[in-house]
């Protein structure tokens, strides 16, 4: 298991054997690269985050026939608090979209109470070969 954020502290102390990478992913480059690409796991899970900029990233970073599980804030949590800036705001099926050529598993949009905020979140496999291609893409471990 590894997992990417600004803060790990908290994280080493509830998962102690995981790979953890501090690193400020909108200011530096991916962290977990090999021979130039970005290495792949079985599942990518990513929450309470929205940086347009990684998605190539973060999609190649799932292995061929891997799970992704997003979910994050969507238009609409204007409303209701923070975030607010359209930036860090999911449009409407914007998921969907992203996942195009992938299998999705589950998909849902809209308003959650407790506390109160709008989400989008997808549950979706990537195909086992690149539609632009045929080719399977290699899978690097970590």
């Amino acid at each position: 298991m590894a997992g990417i954020d600004r803060h790990t502290t908290l994280a080493a102390q509830h998962a102690p054997t995981a790979t953890l990478v501090t690193a400020d992913i909108e200011n530096a480059t991916w962290p977990l690269m090999l021979d130039g690409a970005p290495q792949q796991f079985d599942a990518l899970v990513v929450t309470h985050y929205l940086w347009r900029p990684i998605f190539p990233t973060l999609l190649g970073s799932v292995a061929p026939g891997g799970l992704l599980l997003y979910e994050t804030f969507a238009a609409g949590n204007e409303t209701v608090g923070r975030p607010s800036r359209p930036d860090f705001l999911l449009q409407p099926g914007e998921l969907l979209r992203l996942c195009t050529d992938w299998h999705v598993v589950a998909f849902e949009q809209g308003f959650l109470e407790s506390p109160a905020r709008f989400v989008q979140r997808i549950a979706a496999l990537r195909p086992f070969t690149q539609p632009d291609t045929g080719a399977a893409p290699t899978r690097h471990p970590l």
